[in-house]
């Protein structure tokens, strides 16, 4: 949930780390929670509130070097499940009286330190003014900030502590169903103080479900969906229609073996052998052009990869089952004929 305090009641940095505090405390306390962090921007919704920085004693040209900046509380990342890939993550006394320190994303580091370790190196800001400068102290997992199908840029995480702001988000995780906890959670927060402003509660969940690139890919999703479904449906009568004109066109031939002395079973084997050779044939085609689509596809897609034998070989059991179904008719009017009325026929 986004949280803002006025400018009136919290003028002071002491006063709005205060209030942090205690909202960490009583909201901890809530039954099932188990984690409770304080951002100044939520993943998930926008590359935006940058900042440019540069790298103290490496050269620098006039270059913008544009990083998210995200003010965090020491259990915002552990909330999150971000994972330390190096160093140390935020401790509850990096506050106004230490030292200001940062933790950057992997894509920060891979950018800005390549082949170095960014430990101990530091930061500023455009003018590189001393107050600016901060520590590297830890690097952290990519996290997703921007939009679900938007590139992940460089991120710096500063100490919200050190750098304290009236308009935040509380991000908590818990045991429990999520959806449940919401309206208590808010009703912790505004008896702290009722001049709080509470907006904006959700889960993580529903903000990523109701994003516009979610919603745009889910559109897509069903579109696409229809498609394979009407394909799916038409696919299998066009082979039932194939084996159901074999069966017809070869009535006079199954009469001769019937009247020789074949069984139902041999001419079962016979029609289902035909229809098995067409489905092999589909499928071996189908997974070629399957797998040659979903690589030009691959650049558009997020969260998964391009092809995976699970999905295709999932895929192909369910046309395969379908399209050994669709046969079974034809093959039981073929054991079904009459061999006298057969030979007739002609």
């Amino acid at each position: 949930m986004q949280v803002m305090a006025p400018d009136l009641f919290y003028p002071k940095a002491e006063q709005q780390v205060a209030l942090y505090r205690e909202i960490e405390r009583r909201v901890s306390a809530m039954p099932g929670v188990q984690f409770v962090g304080i951002t100044t921007d939520l993943p998930v919704q926008c590359n935006c509130d940058t900042d440019w920085i540069r790298i103290v004693g490496k050269p620098f040209h006039g270059e913008h070097n544009e990083v998210n900046d995200r003010q965090v509380s020491p259990d915002y990342l552990p909330t999150l499940k971000a994972s330390l890939v190096r160093g140390r993550m935020f401790a509850r006394d990096d506050d106004a009286t230490k030292p200001k320190v940062i933790l950057i994303n992997q894509a920060l580091a891979r950018k800005y330190f390549p082949g170095e370790d960014p430990i101990g190196k530091k930061v500023g800001g455009y003018a590189l003014k001393p107050d600016s400068i901060r520590e590297i102290v830890g690097v952290v997992a990519d996290l997703r900030e921007g939009t679900l199908d938007s590139d992940i840029w460089p991120a710096e995480y500063e100490s919200i502590y050190q750098s304290p702001s009236t308009y935040f988000a509380v991000a908590v995780r818990t045991a429990q169903d999520e959806k449940a906890i919401l309206p208590a959670l808010v009703r912790t927060v505004r008896s702290i103080d009722s001049n709080l402003g509470v907006y904006g509660e959700g889960t993580m969940i529903g903000q990523i479900e109701s994003s516009q690139s979610s919603l745009l890919h889910r559109f897509a999703s069903w579109l696409v969906g229809g498609f394979a479904g009407m394909a799916f449906v038409l696919g299998v009568v066009g082979l039932y229609g194939v084996v159901a004109y074999s069966v017809s066109q070869r009535t006079r031939e199954i009469g001769v073996r019937m009247a020789l002395g074949a069984q139902r079973a041999s001419i079962y084997k016979m029609v289902m052998r035909q229809a098995g050779w067409l489905t092999a044939v589909g499928m071996g085609i189908g997974l070629v052009c399957a797998v040659g689509a979903s690589m030009l596809m691959r650049k558009i897609l997020f969260g998964v990869q391009a092809w995976d034998v699970p999905t295709l070989a999932g895929v192909a059991l369910v046309l395969g089952a379908a399209s050994l179904a669709a046969s079974l008719l034809p093959a039981h009017r073929a054991a079904s004929v009459n061999p006298t009325e057969a030979l007739r026929a002609e």
